[in-house]
């Protein structure tokens, strides 16, 4: 059974993971915006999704385009949690994971690292 909890307090959990980013990292992130929605309409079952271009691979002619986007899912990460806890911690994860991206970590990478 998911994990009940209501819209203002998961994105309260989102704040708090955003938080846990090291400091140079965080004023790093260049024209990226973090969302919460309820699921992608394409994979119910995914927990979060980064859509823009990497930092990594922004060249010269990076410009005027809308921020990428990172969306957390937050109707998915409620379906595999037990507990509270057990979102907070898929939500820490889901949101460096994501993050990550932006700077250009594929999720090979990430899996060795931990966070996949």
């Amino acid at each position: 059974m998911p994990v009940e909890m209501s819209n203002q307090r998961f994105e309260e959990l989102v704040g708090d993971a955003l938080d846990l980013i090291p400091d140079e990292f965080a004023v790093a992130m260049d024209n990226v915006v973090i969302l919460v929605e309820n699921r992608d309409p394409e994979q119910p079952t995914l927990l979060g999704l980064y859509h823009g271009i990497a930092l990594t691979e922004r060249t010269s002619q990076y410009g005027g385009v809308l921020p990428d986007r990172i969306t957390i899912y937050r109707g998915a990460i409620l379906d595999i949690c037990d507990n509270e806890d057990d979102v907070v911690e898929e939500v820490a994860i889901t949101v460096v994971h994501e993050i990550a991206h932006h700077f250009g970590v594929d999720d090979a990478r990430l899996h060795e690292l931990g966070w996949g």
